[in-house]
């Protein structure tokens, strides 16, 4: 943005921007997604028309191309919600412009339909969806990848929060991550599960610092490469967020007041929003007072399907489960071997139920040939 003569309506919109980020936007929390809508308006032919001069029609006309463009990140048009966003910041500029600088006659924006919010997205996590993803996330050559995610499935806490914890904030004996600094702007205490737990011990336990060393910009970036390998574009990171939510409420045992507690929200509104309740997982509450004791539902909970592949050789058929590495069978006949695949993965999540075996950590995708085809093995 390059500065020239701002005396009266001589400031072009670009100019005024410039100034607006130098004033305004430094004082606020998204200065740097505010720098950059503005960066985006001023590259466009609305940043050169001279604030005074702008019409309606100047607005509707931005409105409408960006609406057309498409992103150079998604390689999908920009969303209505974007366009909200840059239509509000031009907003404020023109009434600080205009109360405050004395440079603006009118507020156009005021006047101009603004871009429909599609519904909010409803995406859950499929049972098989989160094991590919936690597989991919697992072999990834930072360590700290797989920690990140398992976090915001157990926490409902936003990326920036995940990324912004340090060691001297969280609690490991009684399990709590104290977020001092949130997107609301109040600080905040979140439980943390048994697998949250685990998810930050892996790393090496601190006693100060911050336990992750990436950026956002580093993070997001990781995060595409996992989806473009593992084939699921459609899945946003803040989807781990919704997920989260959702399984809150389907535990049964929290109401909203506390969902709202732990997720940081404070429009019991925008926190419907991203609740979503699994039909199955409300299967228990229609029982009443028959629901399963808490034996049966662990066995209900751990013995189902799993994945496995199985690859036709020269002596016949190889059966390898996904999520137990050392699970594998080989036979002359591809029956004979699934048959067998039950019987072996009953002993062994019967193991796991006892205590005599931990549950393993996913296993990362395996290599596939053209021969390759993967079952789901049911033990019962």
């Amino acid at each position: 943005m390059t500065d020239s003569n701002e005396e009266g309506g001589s400031l072009s919109i670009r100019q005024a921007l410039k100034k607006y980020n130098e004033r305004i936007s430094v004082n606020k929390k998204g200065c740097k997604q505010e720098k950059y809508r503005a960066s985006t308006i001023c590259k466009t032919f609305l940043g050169k028309v001279p604030i005074s001069q702008a019409t309606t029609v100047d607005i509707a006309n931005y409105r409408d191309i960006r609406l057309a463009t498409i992103s150079r990140t998604t390689n999908r048009p920009v969303s209505p919600n974007t366009v909200r966003l840059e239509l509000a910041l031009l907003s404020d500029l023109f009434n600080i412009a205009r109360i405050e600088w004395g440079v603006a006659v009118d507020n156009p924006v005021m006047r101009v339909r603004k871009p429909k919010i599609p519904p909010g997205r409803e995406r859950r996590l499929t049972w098989g969806e989160e094991r590919r993803i936690l597989r991919g996330a697992s072999q990834h050559r930072n360590e700290q990848f797989y920690s990140v995610v398992v976090l915001a499935i157990e926490t409902a806490m936003r990326q920036g929060e995940i990324l912004g914890l340090t060691w001297e904030n969280i609690d490991l004996r009684v399990r709590i991550a104290h977020l001092p600094a949130t997107k609301n702007g109040t600080k905040r205490d979140v439980p943390l599960s048994l697998r949250a737990v685990d998810a930050l011990t892996r790393l090496g336990v601190k006693t100060e610092g911050p336990v992750f060393n990436y950026t956002s910009a580093g993070f997001k970036s990781a995060w595409r490469t996992l989806l473009q390998r593992i084939g699921m574009m459609d899945l946003h990171f803040h989807d781990l967020r919704h997920e989260a939510i959702s399984r809150l409420f389907e535990l049964g045992t929290l109401d909203m007041m506390e969902v709202a507690t732990i997720s940081g929200h404070k429009s019991m509104q925008m926190l419907k929003r991203y609740t979503h309740l699994k039909a199955s997982n409300l299967v228990a509450k229609l029982d009443g007072k028959k629901v399963l004791n808490k034996g049966r539902r662990v066995i209900s909970q751990t013995v189902v399907p799993y994945p496995a592949a199985v690859s036709k050789t020269e002596d016949g058929f190889v059966l390898q489960f996904m999520d137990f590495e050392h699970l594998r069978l080989q036979g002359r006949d591809a029956d004979e071997v699934a048959a067998r695949a039950r019987d072996v993965l009953l002993r062994e999540l019967v193991n796991i139920m006892k205590g005599s075996k931990r549950a393993p950590l996913p296993t990362p995708p395996l290599e596939y040939c053209d021969s390759t085809h993967v079952l789901l093995i049911d033990p019962l």
